[in-house]
């Protein structure tokens, strides 16, 4: 069983603009489902598609199945099933033994930047770096899935 622990921040525009970052990757994703306790998305880069499954959060945990697929058949996927969509560049980040992943959210979601950690366990430590900002990780609509229904420039 996959189970994903991860914990979400914002991030500080001002401190992000000044860090250097690796090259970040295109990623444009379509929810086939989204529901409160399930989803279920399709997610294409430059050059591999992903199917990834959902299940409901506990906590900061939740179960997370995450296939690759053709990116053929992702686009294809997108093109036809797809309810609603994300578009974002992602950069990753190690950070003090761990990776971050920094999601800079584009079209309707433009302005919106979040950081997020995964961990092996709910109550592991780390350190943060300079431009984290205010925890979401309890906030729903920091979720991509309702990121694609509620863009963020509506709120």
């Amino acid at each position: 069983m996959g189970v994903e622990i991860e914990r979400k921040f914002l991030v500080n525009h001002e401190k992000w603009e000044k860090t250097i970052k690796p090259k970040g990757t295109h990623y444009q994703q379509g929810y086939l489902l989204n529901e409160n306790f399930k989803t279920i998305r399709v997610r294409i880069t430059d050059n591999q598609g992903y199917i990834t499954i959902k299940g409901s959060s506990t906590g900061i945990s939740r179960k997370e199945y995450e296939y690759k697929i053709p990116m053929e058949d992702g686009i294809e996927l997108l093109d036809g099933f797809a309810k609603s969509e994300v578009e974002k560049i992602r950069y990753r980040i190690n950070f003090a033994g761990k990776l971050w992943e920094v999601d800079e959210f584009l079209g309707d979601n433009e302005g919106l930047i979040i950081a997020e950690i995964e961990l092996q366990q709910e109550t592991e430590e780390f350190k943060k770096p300079e431009w984290i900002g205010r925890e979401v990780s309890d906030d729903d609509r920091y979720y991509n899935s309702y990121l694609s229904l509620h863009p963020f420039k509506e709120w």
